[in-house]
């Protein structure tokens, strides 16, 4: 697992590279794809990484201190079993001086629950806690209250990303809007060469938490909700995912009310993995006065999160549209 800080370097990018092979005559651009991957967290400034942890499954979270604590360990390990969440902490080599602290649990509303107060003792402490809670990343602070994280905020200790989980993204409020980012975005770059030089453009972030498949029922049949956005807003779709007892997952994604959305618009419907790989599992073209579509695919990715684009009448092997329905986990 990664000792520093997971923090947003832009987007996570799929670079396509492209070269133009120029004669006397004419100009043609031929595209390559590559694929880098680069971990981000949900704010600009790094400050929230919040997961969510499966069940019966312990899981290990590195601490990261505060950069004025230099040499500072610790670690978490979280174990979910039915409705209570178990966190046991272990932290070391702190300031001689330093008595005591609490411990913050924050969720995707970006709300902070005091779990409850630990004492140091010759710069070092453990301590168990238990919350309800299944999605939330841990901030250990000497400070009694906390309501959000950033520059002024007293902390000693922040929860980074387990391998293997995702970040994921924060709910919304009413109108309010919040866009996060999470450690499964990405996005892509395009740099076209031409005969007059080479010009770049860049693609939105696309934010898609894991679904965390190995914690669904092998031969069992799942509703997952989905939020739509964009021109998808006023018509319905229905996602259902089975993973099979023979090894893939099966995916189908029922769209309702098509006729609300803009017609001659491909719907391209997109599985991401962890390490931020698309497959692209099916679209649908619409059409005027269209009410119903269907997608039915499967992918042998042991986990992925999903999501639609609306996209031009181009084909494009990753996502270059705007993400107009997501997972809701």
């Amino acid at each position: 697992m990664s000792k520093r800080l997971l923090s947003i370097a832009g987007s996570v990018a799929l670079v396509f590279a492209s070269a133009a092979v120029a004669s006397a005559q004419d100009t043609k651009t031929t595209t390559t794809t590559t694929t880098q991957v680069t971990k981000t967290t949900q704010n600009p400034d790094g400050t929230y990484t919040i997961v969510q942890y499966p069940v019966d499954r312990e899981v290990t979270v590195e601490l990261t201190p505060a950069r004025t604590l230099t040499g500072a360990r610790g670690l978490a390990k979280v174990i979910r079993r039915g409705d209570v969440t178990t966190i046991n902490l272990d932290v070391a080599s702190l300031p001689s001086d330093m008595s005591n602290f609490n411990v913050f649990a924050v969720d995707p509303m970006g709300k902070f629950t005091l779990l409850g107060p630990v004492t140091i003792s010759n710069g070092a402490a453990t301590q168990t806690f238990t919350t309800p809670m299944d999605k939330f990343m841990l901030v250990l602070s000497p400070a009694a209250e906390l309501t959000a994280l950033n520059n002024d905020t007293p902390w000693i200790f922040r929860s980074a990303v387990p391998q293997g989980l995702a970040v994921i993204p924060f709910a919304r409020t009413g109108d309010e809007k919040v866009h996060a980012t999470g450690e499964t975005v990405a996005g892509t770059t395009t740099a076209t060469n031409t005969a007059a030089g080479t010009v770049v453009t860049t693609s939105p972030a696309y934010n898609v938490p894991m679904l965390g498949i190995p914690t669904f029922k092998r031969g069992k049949d799942t509703l997952v909700k989905v939020n739509l956005t964009g021109e998808m807003t006023g018509s319905r779709v229905n996602f259902r995912v089975l993973p099979r007892k023979d090894g893939p997952t099966a995916i189908k994604a029922r769209f309702h009310e098509l006729k609300d959305a803009p017609a001659g618009r491909r719907y391209v419907l997109w599985a991401v993995s962890p390490d931020n790989k698309f497959t692209k599992l099916g679209q649908i073209i619409n059409t005027a006065g269209r009410n119903e579509a269907e997608i039915k695919s499967e992918t042998s990715l042991a986990n992925f999160g999903l999501f639609i684009t609306a996209e031009d009448a181009s084909e494009h092997a990753s996502p270059v549209g705007p993400v107009v329905a997501t997972i809701i986990r």
